[in-house]
């Protein structure tokens, strides 16, 4: 169990005051949610491409990236909070 919360007091949080912002429609918090959010979409988007020559190469999609980017804006933007 101490190991768990560890891990989890490890990990930098977005602040309630960002949530809160970025809910309302406040373009600098919803950057601030895609920047803490960068590295996972970015991760999620790695897909597997060939060459001409059929060499294996790992690259981001960044059609998909951007797909998800709009996905996580559009459910920011849903986001109710409910006191």
């Amino acid at each position: 169990m101490e190991a768990a919360e560890k891990n989890v007091s490890n990990k930098k949080l977005i602040s309630f005051r960002i949530i809160k912002k970025a809910s309302e429609g406040d373009i600098q918090a919803i950057n601030e949610v895609l920047k803490h959010y960068e590295g996972y979409i970015a991760n999620l988007s790695i897909r597997k491409m060939y060459d001409e020559y059929g060499s294996v190469h790992y690259c981001v999609d960044e059609t998909l990236r951007r797909r998800l980017e709009t996905k996580l804006i559009k459910t920011i933007l849903g986001f109710k909070i409910k006191r």
